[in-house]
Order: structure tokens, then C-alpha cells, then sequence
């Protein structure tokens, strides 16, 4: 059976990873899997950057139009994606391009994670107690929540935010439904690295430029709409879906409430952006070990030498 090569093309957000894939893709015999946060969403297509029906509509794409927008995103999400698409891409004997800025769930494939709490349901006698004891904390505000974390597991709960809801419920979660804490939980349980090798490539862009790039972005994404989907995503889902925690969706969401007018809302967009390619940068220089660089001034002939002399 054929054995899809699996490459990741990863860079700060505006720096042509998208455009670069695409153009690889049929060159190397590849679908695209999309790793990115925003994509992965239905009805956001203007805040998400998300490829054109033209351009998905060339290139088999991945990961993109998957979840509604109230529902939440993890790597655990990416994972099973992923692994349904090496499937298909076995059966159709093509490569695999990941592509995206959440360079996060990138680590979190290839580290692993750790076993689903909910396998250990079953074996725990003390799961309906403990579950009709905290289901409605569950729903509380979440400093409450976090305060209940906190009893359960302080080492756990001083490593992540206050706000982050998604690791307070996981963490809450991880307690009643095994009876440990979520530190003891991990301990014993660790992760299990991915299965296939990937090779990483980098794409770099001077700062300047790439700072010219987010303001063309932002300026364009304003044009396009942004504000309408926004406040269509906020009259059909409200105001506390996970989306609207990102770069573009939280600024509109300042407008829409009256707080900042449109030009301060392009500027916030834009600044928080540049905020981000720089987070963006520092991770992927810190966070993988094994990585090749390519400059955005190669043409793509010299990138598909580089790309097939590593494979």
C-alpha cells in the first residue's frame, strides 16, 4: 500500500505559507491539511484568511469547514483529522501538506497526547458520585471553576490561565472521570508521539515586509467583510464562542459593542497581528529541533529541490 510523505510548511501569519502549498501541492502529488484555528470553522471565511472555493477547489483540502462555530477546537481534533486524512491520502496515493500559524497544535501532533479520561470512566467506582457532585460546577462562572481546579490540583492549576476554560473543564474533567488529579493523570499516562515522520520547513520573510503584509491583510479583510460576519456570528451564537477569542473576530466584537470605531478597529487588528507573527516566530525557533529554512526569495523550483533531496 502506498505510504503518503508527509511535509509541514509552517511561518509567521502573512508570509505566504498558504500560497506556497498550494503551489507544491500538485507538484509533489499532495493534498493539503489545514492546520489552523480559524479555518477549521464554518461560516468564518474572511477572519480565518481561509482559501478561496477556487483555490479548494483545485487542491483536496483538509481541516477546513469542519466545526460549527460554537463548538470548541483542540489538538486532539487535529489529531483525528489527521489521521483520517493520511487515510485517504493511502488510498488515493497522494502527499500530505500541512499547512498553517497554530504551530501549537504542530507540537502537540508530533509530542502525542495523552489517553482520552473518558476510557477510564468505566473503571472508576466512584464516577457517578463524584460527577453528580461537580456537574454543576462545570457550569459555574469560571473563576469558580478555576477555584475548584485549584482545590483539586494547584500544581496543575498555577501553570494555566484563569481564563482558559477549555483546560479548567479538561482538568476537572480529567478528576472525576478517573479519580486522579490531572498532574497524577499525565504522570501516569504519558503521551504517545506521532506514528509517521514529518519533515518541517520554515518559511521566512523580513519583518518589515511581513509587517507590509499584515497591514495589506488587515486593510483587505475589512474590505471584504469582516464586520458583517462578526456580527453574524455574534446575533446566531453570542458573544462567548471560541472564535471570537481570536485576532479580528475580538476586535469586531469591540465595534460592534460601540467601544472603537473603524479605524481604530483595522489598527487594533493590525497591531495585535503583528503581536502574534512575532509569538509566532519565537515558537517555531525555540519549539522544534529539527527544522529546515527556506527564504521567501526562492523560486519554487529551488523550494521543491530542497523539499525532495531532504524526502
Amino acid at each position: 500500500m502506498f505510504t503518503p510523505q508527509i511535509i509541514a510548511i509552517i511561518g509567521a501569519t502573512c508570509s505566504g505559507k498558504s500560497a506556497l502549498a498550494l503551489q507544491l501541492a500538485p507538484l509533489l502529488q499532495s493534498y493539503i491539511f489545514s492546520l489552523d484555528s480559524l479555518s477549521i470553522y464554518k461560516e468564518i471565511d474572511i477572519a480565518s484568511a481561509k482559501p478561496s472555493h477556487e483555490e479548494l477547489s483545485k487542491v483536496k483540502h483538509f481541516a477546513i469547514n469542519v466545526l460549527q462555530p460554537h463548538e470548541c477546537v483542540h489538538a486532539g481534533i487535529f489529531i483525528n483529522l489527521l489521521n483520517e486524512a493520511l487515510e485517504i491520502c493511502k488510498q488515493d496515493s497522494k502527499n500530505l501538506i500541512i499547512v498553517g500559524g497554530t504551530s501549537f497544535y504542530l507540537k502537540s501532533i508530533l509530542t502525542g497526547l495523552s489517553p482520552n479520561p473518558k476510557d477510564f470512566h468505566k473503571n472508576n467506582p466512584h464516577n457517578q458520585q463524584d460527577s453528580n457532585n461537580t456537574h454543576k460546577s462545570l457550569e459555574s462562572p469560571k473563576q469558580y471553576t478555576y477555584e475548584l481546579l485549584y482545590e483539586i490540583d494547584k500544581d496543575y492549576a498555577t501553570k494555566i490561565s484563569p481564563n482558559d476554560s477549555y483546560r479548567i473543564q479538561k482538568g476537572i474533567e480529567i478528576f472525576i472521570q478517573t479519580g486522579l488529579s490531572p498532574s497524577e493523570f499525565f504522570t501516569n499516562n504519558p503521551p504517545t508521539p506521532f506514528h509517521k515522520p514529518i519533515h518541517i520547513f520554515n518559511l521566512n520573510m523580513p519583518r518589515e515586509l511581513l509587517r507590509d503584509n499584515i497591514d495589506e491583510r488587515t486593510h483587505a479583510m475589512i474590505e471584504s467583510g469582516i464586520i458583517d460576519e462578526a456580527k453574524s456570528l455574534l446575533q446566531h451564537y453570542g458573544k462567548d464562542i471560541q472564535p471570537f477569542k481570536s485576532i479580528g473576530l475580538k476586535e469586531c466584537l469591540l465595534f460592534l459593542n460601540g467601544e472603537i470605531n473603524k479605524n481604530i478597529l483595522e489598527s487594533l487588528i493590525a497591531t495585535h497581528t503583528k503581536q502574534l507573527a512575532k509569538r509566532q516566530m519565537t515558537f517555531n525557533r525555540t519549539q522544534f529541533t529539527c527544522i529546515t529554512q527556506l527564504d521567501y526569495t526562492l523560486s519554487i523550483q529551488e523550494i521543491l529541490n530542497i523539499i525532495k533531496n531532504i524526502q
